[in-house]
């Protein structure tokens, strides 16, 4: 890990663990192995009072607070605070990391996790509901090269955000020609 990004992890969270709710691409371990070069234990869990969304031009989801909607998705147990810094710029400006109460789906136990959660609630490229399933077989092998990509180029002194990464790899893709 550079030194640049242990420098930028906040004194107060650098040597706590975190607990992390993941809805989207971190559920499939090869992403979570791109960013960490580990996949931490997990546990199954739900958010209530949220909604996953799809997003107009991206393959990754958006949650934003929904009454009577619920979330699944899994808790990362574990994180260190330079892991959480990671995942803090993997997440770029289009999300906010939130503290939220999630339910583990094994016993109903509470827990207060981090998750991150659109930054644009009135956002209108949101709509419908994100299908991990269907995610898996359509956009996984990609979006785990772009992350790999976006983790080289966070260890650079000069590195892109997210974002960037991921327009400039799906563009890189969308310019291929196709197989006949």
């Amino acid at each position: 890990m550079s030194v640049a990004v242990n420098s930028v992890v906040g004194i107060g969270t650098q040597n706590q663990n975190h607990n992390v709710f993941v809805y989207g691409s971190l559920l499939a371990d090869e992403v979570v192995r791109a960013l960490l070069n580990r996949v931490p234990s997990s546990s199954s869990a739900t958010l209530s009072d949220y909604h996953r969304f799809k997003i107009k031009g991206r393959v990754y989801p958006a949650i934003l607070p929904v009454q009577s909607k619920k979330v699944t998705g899994r808790v990362l147990l574990g994180i260190s605070g330079v892991e959480l810094h990671i995942l803090d710029e993997f997440e770029d400006v289009e999300y906010t990391r939130t503290e939220v109460d999630v339910f583990f789906t094994e016993n109903s136990e509470n827990l207060r996790a981090y998750a991150y959660v659109w930054s644009n609630p009135n956002d209108p490229d949101l709509y419908a509901e994100w299908d991990f399933e269907e995610w898996k077989k359509v956009h996984m092998n990609d979006f785990v090269k772009m992350t790999e990509e976006f983790k080289q180029q966070l260890e650079l002194p000069e590195s892109k955000p997210r974002v960037q990464t991921y327009e400039t790899f799906y563009k890189q893709e969308n310019d291929k020609p196709l197989d006949p």
